[in-house]
């Protein structure tokens, strides 16, 4: 479980991230439209897992390796804009977020099953 000041800054970096994405690194990245979904801070605040999501891409492992090589760029525009609320900018580790996938693969799944359907309790007392 998070403490308070872990979520208030988890947000933060969320925030911040997105409007980063969204505006000031759009060339970087070759237009990729790319959604911070979750952030996750470490107790010390010290390192920011970023858990990204990536549209209008065909390779979501080869924007991601460039992000990873412009991390010192991404955060440092970063702590620019998050500078006056956080002492220390932490450091940023960004991961492609697969929920999306995930739950594409569990509805597969459970469509897949075959479950007879229920008895109604009608039906159960007539039969006891």
């Amino acid at each position: 479980m998070d403490s308070k000041r872990q979520q208030k800054v988890s947000r933060l970096i969320q925030k911040e991230m997105g409007e980063l994405f969204q505006r000031d690194t759009k060339g970087i990245f070759g237009g990729a439209f790319i959604t911070v979904t979750h952030v996750k801070i470490s107790p010390d605040l010290g390192v920011a897992s970023i858990y990204l999501s990536f549209l209008k891409s065909n390779n979501q492992n080869a924007i991601l390796q460039n992000i990873r090589e412009n991390t010192k760029q991404v955060r440092k525009m970063l702590g620019e804009k998050i500078g006056k609320q956080l002492r220390i900018v932490p450091q940023l580790v960004f991961h492609i977020d697969d929920t999306v996938e995930y739950a594409a693969n569990i509805d597969k799944i459970l469509s897949g099953l075959d479950i007879p359907p229920a008895k109604k309790e009608d039906e159960e007392n007539e039969e006891e």
